[in-house]
């Protein structure tokens, strides 16, 4: 990034986010998202795929299903974690389950018989209103919790202890449901936006009572993160501020996929991530992988899809593609994809495509043009140029290269 050309008032009183810290990131792709009732269950060979996209990208943890869930679940989850053994992989897998024995106990034998450890996400509703519906009382709670946890450890699992709903969950039960889990043995302790109710305020202070009123005073060494939903459509912004506020990883699930609206998008956690100096990798593979999980669970990504999408890097009006084509004539490919990108293209393996149509200029026709290789002569230049301005849309490479010949032609 051409820093003497860009004054960045999101840091102009200093980074929210002081680089340095390590972000970690669980992709929740593999279990929540395909939680979401529009979705297909892609096959083992394509989850496979999808596991080893993860691992290019350097995401840290993946949860690879719910195994308590039944026969498929369970064969699904077995296969994905001997493919991180066999691969030797960095990714280190986690299991959702329910705080009760019977699905704990489906991880435990996973764990056994892949030879390696299986973090066990063990979860419960906690908020007022859900224990209103289920007539559920605190010391419920806590007895469950105690009883679950205890039994994942004293099996040797490592245990992330989630409470569903905890943006909408009362701070005393906050308090005594996570002490509880962690005197118990729980190493990690996710907060939820289950709903999708959290402000990034919200989220903030959230994370931040936690860190002060829960994980200081039990002296522990305990990993906090962050699972946010998206049905307000602040995922992306509420998973920023839980990091602001201390937290260690964030959940999140390609192309936003999950319950209701989805989860927070997997791709724009990594973008946001890279462009913000919290993380420094190859992310070249990343359209590569949403890909992958669109084809897999039949998903459309949208055109207008953030850095993901077919029109993200793609200009067709004329004074954008004018200004793109003058960077370019620099020989300057970086100033080039910052001119009109707040997101640099060749950060993510892609790059700015300039299209022709009815809002182009000249130079979109001459810049296509020298492209491909062809000469940019007037009269073609002209023809190409007055088709498009009479189209409804932009011209199809299809539709171009006929012109083409029918300039040949009549050159002929």
């Amino acid at each position: 990034m051409k820093h003497e050309l860009i004054h960045d008032w999101n840091t102009y009183t200093g980074a929210e986010i002081p680089v340095g810290r390590r972000i970690m990131l669980n992709d929740e792709t593999l279990r929540d998202g395909l939680q979401n009732p529009s979705v297909h269950d892609p096959t083992i060979a394509e989850k496979i795929e999808i596991l080893h996209l993860m691992e290019s990208l350097g995401i840290d943890t993946v949860n690879i299903g719910l195994p308590g869930a039944g026969p498929r679940a369970y064969a699904d989850t077995e296969a994905l974690a001997r493919e991180i053994v066999s691969a030797r992989m960095k990714i280190r897998p986690n299991c959702a389950a329910r705080t009760h024995k019977n699905d704990i106990k489906p991880i435990i034998e996973i764990s056994e018989r892949v030879g390696m450890p299986i973090e066990a996400a063990t979860f419960i509703g906690s908020s007022p209103i859900r224990r209103l519906v289920e007539d559920w009382t605190v010391d419920h709670l806590q007895r469950t919790t105690e009883e679950a946890v205890k039994f994942a450890a004293a099996a040797g699992l490592p245990v992330m202890y989630v409470t569903e709903d905890t943006m909408r969950t009362d701070p005393s039960t906050v308090i005594t449901l996570y002490s509880t889990a962690i005197r118990s043995g729980a190493r990690a302790i996710v907060l939820c936006d289950t709903v999708g109710h959290a402000t990034p305020r919200g989220a903030f202070n959230l994370v931040k009572f936690a860190i002060e009123e829960v994980v200081k005073p039990s002296g522990e060494k305990i990993r906090v993160d962050w699972h946010g939903h998206n049905d307000r459509g602040l995922a992306i912004a509420n998973s920023l501020a839980a990091i602001a506020a201390g937290a260690d990883q964030v959940h999140a699930a390609a192309l936003a996929l999950g319950e209701r609206v989805g989860n927070t998008p997997m791709e724009l956690m990594l973008v946001n991530l890279r462009l913000l100096g919290l993380i420094d990798r190859d992310l070249s593979t990343l359209k590569k992988y949403s890909r992958a999980v669109a084809k897999a669970t039949h998903t459309e990504i949208p055109p207008n899809y953030p850095v993901v999408g077919r029109d993200a890097f793609r200009t067709a009006t004329g004074v954008h593609a004018a200004a793109i084509v003058k960077a370019y004539k620099k020989n300057d490919h970086e100033l080039a994809n910052s001119i009109y990108s707040g997101v640099p293209s060749h950060l993510f393996g892609l790059e700015q495509v300039i299209e022709v149509g009815p809002l182009s200029g000249r130079s979109n026709v001459i810049f296509w043009l020298e492209k491909r290789g062809v000469p940019a002569t007037d009269e073609l230049v002209d023809r190409i140029f007055n088709v498009a301005k009479q189209s409804e849309r932009v011209l199809t490479e299809e539709e171009i290269l006929a012109l083409l010949g029918s300039s040949t032609s009549r050159g002929n």
